[in-house]
């Protein structure tokens, strides 16, 4: 796809300029045409700088920026107002150039005939698969202004509920990542020169002074190799998570991972009952809703999960009985999922399994929390304890010797 910029008349007379994607140059001025414009003037628009290209990885669009937009179409549509107008209103007040362009672009589209899912579909990036079928399905039922109040609610719930267990996160990596760095520095600064001072004066010292000194010896001996060797396997590991299998092992560690694991198991649970809820109410069939979800619940093992059931549900199996298959779907999920079927009423049943897992990640977060802080103090303790004995203690038997 390549960008070409534009002069044109409407069919008011007005000048208009802007941008457009197209393979090639005709296929853009097809494209104006259709949009019953008379075009005075296209060139391909200049490539964009490495400068610029870095610059705009700042310029994005947020989950908040989605969120924000959902709730103003809403107010909007609720107001009477076309779509059309709606998207060059709000592309007009965007908070970002990326956004402004987004929405510009979703307007032209509109313009020419698209629809809106078919336009927000060709944003990825920004408007996710279950995203763009929501507003498929809104467009179905008549009911966008409700479409988009939900799909913000569901936006806002999801992100809170991964920026708390992300935020719990962050506080124990910085205290250990802290307490590397200062371990490394002293390995590599602070005891070799105690190495020395102890060869000069020949003092036996003890067991872990003498382990100390070694590790520290080889610490500054192969630093250079220790951090070529952590390099490769940070670039092996990332080729790895981007492979399908490395993806999934990745994320079963993950979901194995003591304590941390279990937060996360939580999460993905309850992002896949909130979507299966929220598109179930909406009218989407469970078939498509597993497809979906199982395209943004975020990891590999769910997604497996969900794209087995969806195979075992087009089959003609129940929902039920295709997560049963599966040891990561609790019990208690299987058990109200088969509550309803029976009833009819699956949407509202998996609407209180999100609330309840919503829950349970809010309670395992501020357990973790509890939990991390003395621990912490426990590990840092202990770590500068036996740092300090292997350096006082020889020093001490040396001063005493005197």
């Amino acid at each position: 796809m390549a960008v070409f910029k534009y002069t044109a008349l409407d069919a008011e007379g007005n000048e208009r300029q802007g941008t457009i994607d197209a393979v090639n140059m005709d296929v853009a001025i097809a494209a104006l045409q259709r949009r019953g414009l008379v075009i005075s003037g296209i060139d391909p628009a200049e490539k964009s700088t490495l400068l610029s290209h870095r610059l705009s990885l700042f310029d994005r669009v947020t989950n908040a920026d989605v969120v924000m937009l959902s709730r103003q179409i809403t107010t909007l549509f609720e107001a009477q107002v076309s779509a059309l107008r709606a998207f060059r209103l709000l592309a007009a007040e965007a908070r970002t150039a990326a956004l402004g362009e987004k929405l510009t672009a979703i307007g032209n589209d509109l313009q020419s005939g698209s629809s809106i899912s078919a336009s927000l579909a060709r944003h990825p990036d920004t408007f996710s698969p279950f995203y763009v079928n929501m507003v498929r399905a809104g467009e179905e039922s008549g009911k966008l202004d409700e479409t988009f109040a939900f799909l913000a609610d569901y936006l806002d719930r999801n992100y809170e509920l991964t920026q708390k267990a992300r935020n719990a996160l962050v506080y124990p990596a910085f205290i250990m990542l802290t307490f590397v760095v200062v371990m490394v520095l002293m390995m590599t600064l602070v005891i070799p020169n105690l190495a020395s001072m102890l060869d000069e004066v020949g003092q036996d010292v003890p067991l872990y002074t003498k382990i100390v000194i070694g590790l520290s010896g080889f610490i500054s001996r192969y630093i250079v190799l220790i951090l070529i060797l952590l390099v490769i396997g940070a670039v092996f590991l990332y080729r790895f998570s981007r492979t399908t299998h490395g993806r999934e092992v990745l994320s079963r560690a993950r979901l194995e991972t003591p304590a941390i694991g279990n937060i996360y198991r939580k999460i993905f649970l309850s992002r896949i009952a909130d979507n299966l809820a929220t598109m179930l109410q909406s009218g989407i069939q469970v078939l498509r809703g597993l497809e979906i979800t199982g395209s943004v619940v975020g990891d590999a093992v769910y997604e497996k999960v969900l794209a087995d059931a969806a195979v075992d549900v087009k089959g003609g199996m129940p929902l039920s009985e295709a997560f049963r298959k599966h040891p990561e779907v609790p019990g208690i999920i299987v058990a109200m999922v088969k509550i309803g079927e029976e009833t009819g009423n699956m949407g509202k049943i998996l609407e209180t399994m999100a609330r309840f897992y919503r829950r349970e990640v809010n309670n395992a977060v501020d357990t973790l929390v509890g939990l991390i802080e003395p621990l912490m103090i426990v590990i840092l303790a202990v770590g500068v304890a036996i740092l300090l004995a292997s350096v006082l203690l020889p020093i001490y038997n040396i001063a005493s010797s005197f």
